[in-house]
């Protein structure tokens, strides 16, 4: 029998409709980031008159000039890559010896690890013991630290690591022991190597916190010369007034001030990186987070 040349009106019809809705589903997706992108380089007297548009009557670089002619936006562009940069690295490294501690077979506590990682998704600390512990106990207000050191272990990304380790043939270890290797050795010079999927993973996972947060800022910074991006974004929108944050000048030494402008460029300029870091890590986001989950 032979097979057919030609589709069937009703997988054409189906096709069809997967492209269109897939289609919609991008410009959806899309549209808000154009809004954003397009309504930083708008001028603000438009913006007032006319709101957001898709294609604004009127363009103007003033919001990006007046954002670049301070240096809170350096200093905060600085702090963030250094805790992603630093916590990112640091937190893998963590979880991924963590998570191999408790997919390894001859653990004793493995089990009782386990549970104790899991509980601490069902229940936090609450936030005046967490503020104790940082500011009192650890003496880590205004500081990068504490911006890093809470978010070192997270629990979801060590099951990921966990669950790639336990697909790891347990015969490696054996032969390395055999030839005298030890854990450590082991670790990092034969299972390390082949984890790139999963680690990539939890890399992006990772640097999405640390780029992403404000939280930790907020309560432990009061410095504002430490201050991230995002909580950089977050008083910007909060305070129109944008001058005393960025350049700490009166308002009446300076042009009118393009508020709307100001808080989408921050955006813009915020999200560039990570979103230029994503494509790379793409290909490996989805058979890292999959390992594991289809057995036999």
């Amino acid at each position: 029998m032979q097979r057919r040349s030609k589709t069937s009106i009703g997988d054409r019809l189906v096709n069809g409709s997967a492209y269109a809705i897939t289609t919609l589903f991008a410009l959806f997706c899309l549209i808000p980031f154009w809004m954003v992108i397009i309504g930083s380089f708008t001028d603000e007297s438009s913006l007032r008159a006319e709101g957001f548009k898709l294609i604004p009557s009127k363009l103007s670089l003033y919001a990006y000039e007046f954002l670049l002619r301070g240096g809170q936006v350096y200093r905060s562009y600085l702090v963030t890559i250094e805790t992603t940069v630093i916590g990112t690295l640091t937190a893998v490294l963590i979880s991924a010896m963590f998570a191999y501690v408790l997919a390894h077979r001859k653990i004793k506590y493995k089990n009782a690890l386990s549970f104790l990682t899991y509980f601490t998704m069902l229940f936090g600390s609450g936030l005046v013991g967490f503020y104790i512990l940082v500011v009192n106990w650890l003496h880590l207000k205004d500081t990068l630290w504490a911006l890093i050191l809470p978010y070192l272990l997270n629990p979801f990304n060590t099951f990921v690591l966990v669950s790639f380790f336990r697909t790891v043939p347990y015969e490696l270890n054996e032969a390395a022991t055999v030839d005298g290797s030890g854990e450590w050795r082991t670790f990092f010079r034969i299972i390390l190597p082949i984890t790139t999927p999963v680690l990539a993973t939890t890399t992006l996972l990772y640097a999405l916190q640390y780029w992403n947060d404000w939280w930790l800022a907020l309560l432990f910074i009061d410095d504002y010369t430490l201050h991230p991006l995002q909580i950089m974004i977050r008083q910007l929108i909060s305070n129109m007034n944008a001058a005393a944050y960025i350049q700490g000048a009166s308002t009446g030494q300076l042009q009118q001030i393009p508020a709307y402008g100001v808080q989408l460029a921050t955006v813009c300029v915020t999200i560039g990186p990570i979103v230029l870091l994503y494509p790379f890590l793409q290909r490996y986001f989805v058979k890292g987070l999959t390992i594991g989950s289809v057995k036999g």
